[in-house]
């Protein structure tokens, strides 16, 4: 029987990319789920124009709008055996998503990681407090739990059994981190594919401002002390 895939993607005022990221997925995917994160702007009629089904969550944060797709696939008859997160700003290459998905339906792995490798990356793609940050996480992950995570990349697929066995709980900034950690420490396999990465439409929410660079510093390193010393 074919795969049955999903695709969630958490939009905040994403009504100039949200369309292009929609219309590059794949066709082998069933559905996808746009979650509206108490948008302004036409984002939510654009992307249901686009042939998504459109969900509203009116709490701001990255882990709430995850949290809400996951909410609405759980409501379903037939749970799909793969869960894609996907940014809503394009600047991944939604049509890479056949890579992000094959070691799971090849290999049997339970985590993949879309790994914004530099060779593949558009010059200025990724901001200093981006790289840094990453770098950061993962090579303390790498310290404490000898993992071999070189990113936190949005782009990310993961078999839904495992997702749910999971327990997310994380709200805000802290989603990524919280996913990869859990997978480290219930040691479930995973494994990254390098992507191709290129500038966002629009400013980011997070990288773009220096307060949701701290903040989500803050998330990121509190999850990985957390379970470090626990």
């Amino acid at each position: 029987m074919p795969t049955t895939i999903k695709v969630i993607i958490p939009a905040f005022n994403e009504e100039d990319s949200i369309a292009h990221v929609i219309h590059d997925i794949p066709d082998i995917v069933s559905e996808v789920i746009v979650v509206s994160n108490n948008s302004t702007d036409s984002t939510e009629s654009v992307a249901k124009n686009a042939g998504a089904t459109v969900l509203k969550e009116e709490r701001k944060g990255y882990g709430y709008a995850c949290l809400k797709g996951m909410e609405y696939v759980a409501s379903q008859d037939i749970a799909p055996e793969i869960i894609v997160f996907l940014d809503g700003d394009y600047s991944d290459y939604p049509e890479e998503l056949t890579k992000i998905i094959a070691p799971i339906i090849d290999d049997n792995k339970d985590l993949v990681i879309g790994s914004r490798v530099k060779r593949l990356r558009e010059k200025g793609s990724m901001t200093v407090p981006q790289i840094f940050g990453n770098w950061l996480a993962t090579s303390l992950m790498k310290l404490f739990f000898n993992a071999k995570f070189t990113d936190l990349g949005p782009f990310r697929a993961i078999k839904y059994d495992t997702l749910l066995a999971l327990e997310m709980t994380d709200k805000t900034y802290g989603w990524t981190v919280e996913m990869q950690l859990k997978i480290l420490r219930k040691k479930y396999s995973y494994i990254e594919v390098p992507v191709s990465y290129k500038k966002r439409i629009g400013v980011s929410k997070v990288s773009g401002t220096i307060k949701g660079a701290i903040f989500a510093g803050v998330k990121i390193l509190s999850w990985i002390f957390k379970y470090s010393f626990a």
